[in-house]
């Protein structure tokens, strides 16, 4: 299986890929306003890439639940100074998380090669044109609702077969589109209108979804979902978020979004050797 997005390809099955994360944001809700200044979130994504990531995602505007709107000029105005940096500094690639297609092709023109579009359940085909067009690959994320609304009474019948179903409804307006198969992403969408038993069961079963031949990215790194679990804020949730990652890596995710690059490299490349050694035996 291939993935192209734009002059970088991968092929899985691999190792599962690292997605480091880069909030430029004063209000997200695991290190808001960490790495809003341009200069900390280059240098946080320059310590990333260092730890062994393998994309770099660059965020201005946050996706937790309630959060409201940033206008698109506030963030360009974030973001833009960030990826041009980075651009003359990385060989890995850089994603940028957003749902404005403005802002996804202006990233995309300063160097970014991958979209990370939570608002999969868009109607307007301006995002996929932008991929299209550009090459650049997209992930393509389910939610119910928006941020703002999304964790307001979110209710499926059967989570999984429900994902499935848009997933499948999505890669053909996709296609329709002129986006390539080989550019897709697909990304279950852990926190984005589902409740804990949403999330659980999405990532208990998230081979389900390797039926679509697309390589899938779980985002669950320090989620809500695990501190109605533990009651753990945000910022000691690693464990439950290393349990995610090498539950996930060795049940068909290929990419694994992060904060915490280093000990997910770790904990992953671990579980993958002890897997090897189980199917040579």
């Amino acid at each position: 299986m291939l993935l192209r997005a734009r002059q970088f390809e991968y092929v899985f099955p691999s190792r599962a890929l690292l997605m480091g994360v880069v909030n430029v944001t004063p209000d997200s809700f695991s290190d808001g306003g960490q790495f809003f200044s341009t200069e900390r979130a280059v240098a946080r994504a320059l310590q990333l890439a260092g730890e062994g990531a393998d994309i770099i995602d660059v965020g201005g505007e946050s996706t937790r639940p309630g959060a409201r709107p940033v206008p698109e000029a506030e963030e360009l105005r974030r973001v833009m100074p960030v990826i041009e940096e980075l651009a003359g500094k990385l060989a890995i690639a850089i994603s940028i998380d957003t749902i404005k297609p403005a802002v996804a092709r202006a990233a995309v023109e300063a160097g970014a090669s991958l979209i990370n579009d939570i608002a999969g359940n868009r109607e307007d085909e301006a995002m996929w044109r932008v991929a299209a067009e550009s090459g650049a690959g997209y992930v393509l994320t389910h939610i119910q609702g928006t941020p703002e609304t999304m964790q307001k009474n979110p209710f499926y019948e059967n989570v999984v077969a429900e994902v499935n179903e848009f997933f499948g409804g999505r890669l053909a307006r996709l296609a329709a589109c002129g986006v390539k198969a080989e550019q897709v992403v697909l990304d279950v969408g852990i926190g984005f209108g589902k409740r804990l038993e949403d999330n659980l069961q999405l990532i208990a079963r998230l081979d389900a979804f390797t039926k679509w031949n697309r390589p899938l990215l779980l985002g669950a790194s320090r989620k809500s979902f695990m501190g109605a679990m533990s009651g753990a804020p945000p910022q000691e949730r690693l464990p439950a978020s290393l349990a995610c990652a090498c539950w996930a890596a060795q049940h068909g995710a290929g990419i694994l979004r992060t904060h915490d690059v280093a000990a997910t490299r770790q904990a992953a490349g671990l579980t993958r050797a002890l897997a090897e050694r189980e199917i040579d035996a």
